[in-house]
C-alpha cells in the first residue's frame, strides 16, 4: 500500500487492522485509537479519497491503495480549524479532518444525506454527515463552522 504518498511493504497477519498497522508497524500515529469499535472516528483516514474507519479495517484489504492521514494532509481544512476554534484538546482533530475533506467530496460528487436538500452544503447536513465523528470536548460548533467555511 501506500501511505501518505510513500511506498509502505507491509507483511502483516490477516487480522490486524489498518489502524495497528498504521500506528505499530509504520509508526504514523496522526489516526488515533479511541474506541476501537467504529463508534467515535479518531481513527478515521482517507483510502483512495474515501473516508474510512481504520480500526474496523483489516490492513490487507488495501493492499495496493493509497492511504491518506492526517500527516499527508494539506488541506485549506486545517487553517480554517484553527480559525474557527473546531479543535480544543486534539485528540479526535486528525480523525475529524480526515472525514471532514472525504464528506466534502461525497457532497460534491452527489451522495445523498438523511438531510441533503438541492443547492448549497447546509449546516445541519454538515452535522449529519459528520454524525460519525465525536469530540469529547463539545467543539461541534467551530468544527461545522471551519467546514462550512472551506465549503464556500
Amino acid at each position: 500500500m501506500k501511505v501518505n504518498g510513500d511506498v509502505a511493504a507491509l507483511d502483516v497477519e490477516p487480522w490486524v487492522s489498518l489502524l495497528d498497522a498504521l500506528r505499530e508497524r509504520l509508526g504514523v500515529t496522526g489516526p488515533k485509537k479511541g474506541c476501537d469499535q467504529g463508534a467515535c472516528g479518531a481513527c478515521t483516514v482517507l483510502a483512495d479519497g474515501v473516508r474510512i474507519n481504520s480500526c474496523l479495517a483489516l490492513a490487507v484489504q488495501y493492499d495496493g491503495q493509497e492511504i491518506t492521514t492526517i500527516e499527508g494532509v494539506d488541506h485549506p481544512l486545517q487553517e480554517a480549524f484553527v480559525r474557527n476554534d473546531g479543535l480544543q484538546c486534539g485528540y479526535c482533530t486528525s480523525g475529524q479532518i480526515c472525514s471532514a475533506i472525504g464528506m466534502l467530496a461525497e457532497h460534491a460528487a452527489g451522495m445523498p444525506s438523511a438531510v441533503g436538500q438541492p443547492g448549497g452544503l447546509t449546516e445541519d447536513e454538515v452535522r449529519e454527515r459528520m454524525s460519525g465523528n465525536l469530540c469529547r470536548c463539545g467543539a461541534y460548533n467551530g468544527i461545522v463552522d471551519a467546514i462550512m467555511e472551506v465549503a464556500r
